[in-house]
This record gives C-alpha cells, structure tokens and sequence, in this order.
C-alpha cells in the first residue's frame, strides 16, 4: 500500500499531523493483517495425488494466486480474475482484469472459462478457489434464461438500493450459473477447498464473493422477498428465473457438495485487532465497536458522531486519549440528489464531520480496506476539528456535498482524502475516531 502524502500538509497544525500519522498507521497495520502474501501460506491443503487446478475471483484475487505460487509444492494451473488495476504478475496461474461494480464482458468470459476448468475433474483432484470481496460482480455468468444485460441492470438497481451485502450476495446467487456453490457442484466428486478473504459481517463463508465454492442455505423465496423489500424493478426474464425452480442454489445437503472446505485467512476482526494493537502501543484506550456494523453511511456517521462526543465530555467510563475502532459495511441509498462522486466511507466521514461540528481534539479516518472507495481513485478521507471550517472558507457547503453523494469532491478541495492504490486485499470498511486528551 502507498503512504498516504496530504496535499496541504504545511497548513495544518502539528497536533492534526500526529493524529494523522497515528491514524494512518492504524489503517496501514489493518491492511497489512490482511495481506494474502503474510497469511495465505498457513492454510494450505496437501497435494493430491491428481492434479490442481486453482480458480479465483475478489479484489485480492490476483495477490492470493501470487502467494499461492510462492508457498506451493507442485504443478498448478488456472485462472483468477480481479477489478481492473488489481492485478499482480503470476507465472503459473493466469490473472484477468475486469470490472467491478458493474461486470463487464471480461468478467463474463473468465466466469466461463472458470467454470469450465472446475467441470470434469476427478476424485483425486484438487479444486482450490481464492475468493474475496468483490468476486460476486466479478463472476458474471447469468443463469438460463437471464441475459448478461439483466445481470448489469440487477447489479445497478442493488447497488443504489441501500441494500446489506448480505442481501445482495443472496439475489445474485440465484440470478448465478457460478455462485452459490454451483461452482463446487460442477468440480465434484474433487476435493473444493475455498481459501477466503471475509469482506461480509460475521465471517458466513457462502457469503464471501457470493460462495461459488459452498453450499447455501439461502432461498430463491429469499431473493424475491428481498427485490421485494427494496422495490427493485427487475424485467420479466429475471422474474420467471427466480420464480422457476431450477434457479435454487445447492443446498448444504447435497451430495455433490459433500468434499467441500472453508478456511477463512483474512478478516475484519483480525485487522481491527492489529489495529488495536497500534493504539494501544501509542496510550490509548481502545473501544472496538466490532466488524459488522451496518446501515446508511450518513446515520452511522452520525451515531457515532455522538458516542465520540460522550467520550469527550466524559460522560461515559471510556477516557480519552481514546479511539473508536469499528469495521463491516455501510451503505448508501442514492436519492433524488444523488450523482456526486463518493463512495461509502467518505460519506461516513463527512456525515461524522457534520455531527462533530468542529468538536475540538476529535480526527478520524475512514477507509476502505482494498485501497478503492466506491469508484474513486481514494480508499477514504481523514476529518479533523477544523474540516467543516476549511471547507466553509472555500466556499463548499458541507451539507449539500452530502445531500449530493458528493463526499469525494468535499474531501478532494480539503486534500483530505486518502489515496493508497489497490491494497491487493479486502475485509471491509475501516473506521477509526480519535479522541484525544
């Protein structure tokens, strides 16, 4: 990951510097946690007596097979395929490039190609898939009778929605001729042992990039409900698919599922407690307010917005120096004002920077883990006591840059944002607020 170097850094107060650098560090050593070339090594299978064939998708894919190489005794062959800017030089395993969020053309051949290595294998085969987040829209193959235009304009309208990750991995599994373990069902009767990167809440491995290596426990019923729930307007085609039988996803007693492994190498609750690590290593006490929180980037911004000011005024047990630690996956819901450049994150920071409303001692980073917010070039944006006041002098109006989605274009005039480049792995969200002293 690049160092985070500020554009206006001779402006700012040396006080702001230090809780940068601390708060960078912080980020820098939850990354690092993650990083598949330290921690891939440890959770390898034994060699078959066959052959290997190594299969992928997520923002981490590409580093995942390059760590995989390194470690592996023995012939490999196969395919990951990873966004576009995230991949890395492999000499046995094939890398390809394509979109995310949206899939494109590419994701949609490699899906095949992919599917198509796992189909025919035999008993003493091994199947290995390395899948993290971002897999879901990288593995774009529609199931019978849904075109891979509805795939695109399904994935558009979740995305805008203001659904849970968890929610939208459950659709695009049964809209999927790949995910939710119709990856695995085609490898059988070979050992499928899925090496995971958990970017979801609480760790469900079928999760993780929509699980094409795992059985699922969800319905087609489900997914309907789901579509339901957030008025989503989806074509005939996609409906009569979801409403047909064959759309069901294998169930975790299906027998062509039997021979199926999880291990989990990288998560959320693993970066945070290296994080932890870092702050408590600096004098401060730590809350971890955990690595599945949830709901609108705005009103999480906003509630702890209000916890950090409880620990300010000393209201609660915790004592600054203190910071707030919390990881998981906000969302946001465009509406009628939406269009502006920002993803998630930023707009958890700015919504923070409304509610603190210039709190003094207070800064804050928030940041996602695969370097890429949203769809920017940023992976997040710093705040500090004074962010509202700057942007005010400059003429920028905090809170119609929220109302606008517009968080990237706040944080790009204040040169607060955090630029780091694709990081090579991926477990979520990061957010740290500290209170100082």
């Amino acid at each position: 990951m690049d160092e985070y170097k500020p554009s206006n850094a001779a402006t700012r107060p040396a006080s702001d510097g230090n809780a940068r650098a601390l708060l960078s560090a912080m980020f820098q050593a939850a990354v690092a946690a993650a990083d598949p070339m330290t921690v891939l090594s440890h959770y390898l299978p034994d060699p078959p007596k066959g052959r290997t064939v190594v299969v992928g998708a997520g923002k981490a894919a590409a580093a995942m097979a390059r760590a995989l190489e390194e470690s592996w005794r023995g012939p490999l062959e196969g395919l990951v395929v990873t966004r576009y800017g995230h991949g890395m030089p492999t000499s046995k395993i094939r890398v390809v490039e394509a979109a995310h969020p949206v899939p494109d053309e590419a994701g949609l051949n490699a899906a095949r190609e992919i599917l198509a290595m796992a189909s025919g294998l035999t008993e003493n085969d091994l199947l290995i898939c390395l899948i993290s987040g971002g897999g879901s829209a990288l593995l774009a193959l529609p199931g019978e009778g849904v075109t891979f235009a509805d795939k695109q304009e399904v994935n558009r309208a979740l995305l805008a929605s203001g659904a849970t990750i968890t929610e939208m991995n459950c659709v695009r599994k049964h809209l999927s001729a790949i995910k939710g373990g119709r990856l695995a069902a085609a490898a059988w009767p070979a050992l499928c042992v899925s090496l995971l990167i958990s970017d979801v809440p609480a760790d469900d491995p079928s999760m993780v990039a929509s699980g094409p290596g795992l059985p699922d426990a969800t319905t087609r019923a489900d997914a309907l409900a789901i579509i339901s729930k957030y008025k989503i307007n989806l074509s005939e085609r996609v409906l009569a698919w979801l409403r047909d039988p064959a759309s069901e996803t294998p169930k975790p007693d299906d027998p062509r599922l039997q021979n199926c492994v999880a291990r989990i190498i990288a998560a959320p609750s693993m970066s945070l407690a290296a994080a932890r690590r870092v702050a408590e290593e600096a004098g401060y006490s730590v809350v971890d307010l955990g690595d599945r929180v949830e709901g609108e980037a705005r009103e999480v911004g906003a509630s702890h917005a209000e916890f950090a000011r409880e620990i300010a005024a000393g209201r609660v047990p915790v004592k600054a120096p203190a910071v707030i630690l919390s990881g998981g996956e906000t969302t946001v819901t465009l509406g009628s004002q939406g269009g502006g450049r920002g993803g998630r994150n930023s707009e958890y920071a700015l919504s923070l920077a409304l509610h603190l409303d210039g709190l003094p001692r207070v800064h804050a980073i928030a940041c996602d883990t695969d370097g890429i917010d949203g769809s920017e070039d940023n992976a997040g944006a710093f705040i500090s006591p004074d962010s509202l006041k700057r942007a005010r002098a400059l003429g920028i109006d905090p809170q119609a840059m929220l109302d606008g989605h517009d968080a990237y274009g706040f944080f790009a005039a204040l040169g607060d944002l955090v630029v780091t480049g694709p990081t090579h792995t991926n477990v979520n969200d990061f957010r740290a607020i500290l209170i100082e002293r």
